[in-house]
């Protein structure tokens, strides 16, 4: 496609090698204020006595609701192609599958 046939509204992003490598992350505590939300992405593995926070994301919270509804689609969407995806019934909100989390 040619500089001119671009579509207007097309955001271009620019991926590091380094952070296309990504982080694993079995853990997120959320945290917020009047003005900011704060999730910060850890690993947790078994045998170790804490969590590793391996990294933060900080949202408004405009943002955090777009990533609320941007996740809730493409759960949808993921279910709807792959499988339903079973969570154990003592798995909330509030505990992420026997780790105690921090609340907002």
């Amino acid at each position: 496609m040619s500089q001119e046939q671009k579509p207007q509204n097309r955001l271009e992003i620019e991926l590091d090698a380094e952070i296309a490598q990504g982080n694993y992350s079995n853990l997120v505590v959320i945290t917020h204020s009047t003005s900011e939300f704060i999730l910060d992405f850890a690993e947790m593995l078994p045998g170790m006595p804490k969590a590793k926070v391996k990294s933060r994301v900080i949202l408004t919270p405009e943002h955090a609701k777009r990533l609320l509804l941007s996740l809730q689609e493409n759960v949808g969407r993921y279910e709807s192609n792959v499988a339903k995806i079973n969570l154990p019934s003592h798995v909330g909100p509030n505990n992420g599958g026997g780790f105690n989390m921090g609340q907002a």
